[in-house]
C-alpha cells in the first residue's frame, strides 16, 4: 500500500508529512534527524505533555489570549493525549538535540491536528488552530520539557514506591517467620558470633524504609516547575497572569501540588533537582544490590556452600549441568542496580554540561532517569514475587554449623578474659574438637555455667551472655 503525503511548509521549506498523520513537518524532521534510539517518548511522558498543554490552554483561554471554541477542540484534544488514544502519533526518538524542541512540537502538532480535526477542519493547515500560535502560545520548550519531565518522574516514582513498601512488607514478614532461626554471622566472609536470621532480614527491611524516605524527599523537589520561564526564564511573551494560572490549573489536573519556582531563571537554566533524585535511586541500589549479594551467598551451596536458605527454583540453571539451579532472581535485580549506577554518571555529566541560560541535555537525563524508575519497579516487583517471598530457611543445616563453629568462643572473653578464649578457639581449629570439650578439659568453667555463657540465643540480643540473669536480678527485672 502506497502512503500518500501532504506537503507542509515551515520555516526550513516544505516537507511531506504522511496524509493522515496527527503530527505535522517539524516532528518530520526530528525522526529524520535523530534515529538513534528507536525508542519513543516515554507514555508516561506524552500524557505529562498533554496535562500542560491543557493547562496552558486554560490559562490562556482565562487570561483573553484564546477563545471560547478554540480553545474547547483544544482541551478535548489534550483530554486524548491524557487517556493515551494519541500515543502512536509521538514518533520523536527519546535522545535529541535541541533541548526537547522536538518533542514539544509533536505535541503542539498532534494536539493542533486534532483539535482541527475535531473542528472539521482538514489536517496540516493551521489556518484555525496553528501549532506554535494557538497551543504554544505563552511557551517554550525551556518551560514545558523540563515540567513535562518532572510530572513524568513524580508519576513514575508513585509505583516505585508502592512496590517498595510491599518488599518492606514481605521483608518483615520473613524476619517474623525466621526470628527462631539461629544461624552464625559472618563479618571479612569469616565466621563471627551468632545472629538470628530474622535479625538479618528485618535490617534488609530497615534499609528499605530509609529508602523510600530519601526518595519521597528528592522527589518532592521535583514539584517545583519554570512554567512561564519561557525561553530563558524571563518570562517574555507571557501575560502577567499567565504563570500563577497555568500553574493552578496543572495542580488541579495532574492532583498534585506544585508550586512555581520562585527563580524562573535558576529554574530554566539549573537541572541539579533530577540530579538528586536520581541520587536516592542511586542510593536504593546500593541497598537492593548489598542485599541480593548476600542473599546469593546465604543460598550457596547447595552442597558445598552456605546453604542457609533455599531461593525458590525459577529454571535450569545449566544448558550441560544437570540439576544446577541458579540464584536468577537476584542476579537480575543485581544487573538492574549496576544499569542505575551508569544511569547515575550519565545524569551527572548531562546536568554538569549545561550552558548558560539552559541546559540541552535534558532529553538524555529524562530518558535514563525513567528508565532507571521503570527498572528498579520491575526489579523490585520480581525480587519479591519469585525471590523473597518463597525464600525458605535451612534451619537444621543453621544449626549444625552453629554447633561446630567457633563463634560462640566471643561470648567466653567476658568469664575467662579474652586471650584464654583466644587460646581455647584456636586449640579447638586445631585439633578439630568442640570448644566445650576443651573449656570443661581444663576445668576453666563449671558445666552449668558453661551452658548458660554458650547459650545462643543469649548471644543474639545485647548484653552479656551468663549475666543476664544476674543483671535482671539486681535491677528488679
Amino acid at each position: 500500500m502506497t502512503t500518500q503525503f501532504r506537503i507542509e511548509k515551515d520555516s526550513l521549506g516544505e516537507g511531506q508529512v504522511p496524509c493522515d498523520a496527527l503530527y505535522g513537518v517539524q516532528t518530520v524532521r526530528a525522526a529524520q534527524n535523530f534515529p538513534i534510539t528507536h525508542l519513543r517518548t516515554h507514555p508516561a511522558m506524552i500524557r505529562s505533555l498533554g496535562m500542560i498543554k491543557k493547562a496552558c490552554a486554560m490559562a490562556n483561554h482565562e487570561c483573553g489570549h484564546l477563545d471560547d471554541e478554540r480553545t474547547g477542540y483544544i482541551i478535548a484534544a489534550c483530554d486524548e493525549i491524557i487517556q493515551g488514544k494519541l500515543d502512536c502519533w509521538f514518533i520523536t526518538d527519546v535522545i535529541q538535540g535541541g533541548a526537547g524542541t522536538s518533542t514539544n512540537m509533536n505535541a503542539n502538532e498532534v494536539v493542533a491536528n486534532r483539535a482541527a480535526q475535531l473542528a472539521g477542519k482538514a489536517l496540516g493547515v493551521y489556518d484555525y488552530i496553528h501549532p506554535n500560535d494557538h497551543v504554544n502560545f505563552g511557551q517554550s520548550t525551556n518551560d514545558v520539557f523540563p515540567t513535562a519531565g518532572k510530572l513524568t518522574a513524580l508519576f513514575l516514582v508513585e509505583d516505585l514506591l508502592e512496590e517498595l513498601m510491599l518488599l518492606q512488607e514481605a521483608l518483615l514478614d520473613k524476619s517474623i517467620e525466621f526470628n527462631d532461626v539461629i544461624k552464625l554471622g559472618r563479618t571479612h566472609l569469616q565466621d563471627a558470633v551468632p545472629i538470628r536470621m530474622g535479625q538479618e532480614f528485618h535490617a534488609f527491611a530497615t534499609a528499605i524504609v530509609r529508602d523510600i524516605r530519601r526518595i519521597k524527599m528528592a522527589f518532592s523537589n521535583l514539584k517545583s516547575v519554570n512554567m512561564g520561564a519561557t525561553a530563558v526564564g524571563t518570562g517574555i511573551n507571557t501575560d502577567e497572569r499567565y504563570k500563577r494560572i497555568c500553574v493552578k490549573h496543572l495542580c488541579d489536573i495532574t492532583q498534585i501540588e506544585l508550586t512555581s519556582a520562585r527563580d524562573l531563571i535558576d529554574g530554566t537554566r539549573n537541572v541539579d533537582p533530577f540530579v538528586f533524585a536520581h541520587a536516592s535511586l542511586k542510593t536504593l541500589c546500593v541497598s537492593l544490590s548489598k542485599m541480593c549479594n548476600d542473599l546469593r551467598l546465604m543460598a550457596s551451596g547447595p552442597k558445598t556452600g552456605l546453604a542457609e536458605i533455599v531461593l525458590p527454583a525459577r529454571q535450569p540453571g545449566s544448558s550441560i549441568m544437570p540439576g544446577k539451579v541458579n540464584p536468577v532472581i537476584p542476579e537480575v535485580c543485581n544487573q538492574v542496580c549496576f544499569q542505575v549506577f551508569g544511569n547515575d554518571v550519565t545524569i551527572t555529566k548531562a546536568a554538569e554540561a549545561g550552558q548558560m541560560e539552559l541546559n540541552v541535555f535534558e532529553p538524555v537525563l529524562f530518558f535514563n532517569l525513567f528508565q532507571s524508575i521503570d527498572l528498579l519497579r520491575n526489579a523490585c516487583h520480581t525480587l519479591r514475587i519469585h525471590a523473597v517471598m518463597g525464600i525458605q530457611a535451612n534451619t537444621e543445616h543453621c544449626k549444625e554449623v552453629m554447633e561446630n563453629s567457633l563463634g560462640t568462643a566471643t561470648a567466653l572473653a567476658p568469664h575467662i578474659g579474652y586471650a584464654q578464649a583466644s587460646r581455647m578457639a584456636k586449640l579447638a581449629l586445631k585439633e578439630n574438637r568442640k570448644l566445650k570439650e576443651l573449656i570443661l578439659e581444663n576445668g576453666l568453667m563449671s558445666k552449668d555455667k558453661l551452658e548458660e555463657v554458650l547459650n545462643i540465643r543469649e548471644m543474639t540480643r545485647a548484653g552479656i551472655p551468663g549475666m543476664h540473669k544476674k543483671s535482671k536480678k539486681q535491677t528488679g527485672r
